[in-house]
């Protein structure tokens, strides 16, 4: 069995990656710090890009663009990110400045 990393160590980890890298991250909602689901936001050039915390088939960690292949207007991932947190009131969400739309830290993205 995997070894889980609480979410609120992850975020820590995600927001110090950021700043190792140049970019700035901000906590746009804390979730619950020991099993809350996590949500990034990637702010790029041409919009923005939800990423969605999943796992793939074979069980291991990954991250789902859930707004869509393309960048999104700020409207579109706010509505999105509403939707989301309303199902899961334990979810955290993150923003990370990234003008690539390439996240601050390492995963595998479906």
């Amino acid at each position: 069995m995997e070894a889980r990393v609480k979410a609120g160590i992850w975020v820590s980890m995600a927001l110090r990656l950021a700043d190792i890298g140049g970019r700035s991250g901000a906590v746009l909602r804390r979730g619950d710090p020991d099993s809350g689901g996590i949500l990034c936001v990637l702010r790029g050039r041409e919009g923005l890009v939800v990423l969605s915390q999943v796992r793939d088939a074979e069980g291991r960690p990954a991250w789902l663009r859930s707004t869509g292949p393309v960048p999104v207007e700020e409207a579109v991932a706010d509505a999105y990110i509403e939707r989301q947190v309303k199902r899961d009131p334990d979810l955290w969400v993150v923003e990370f400045e990234a003008p690539d739309l390439v996240p601050p830290f390492e995963g595998k993205l479906l």
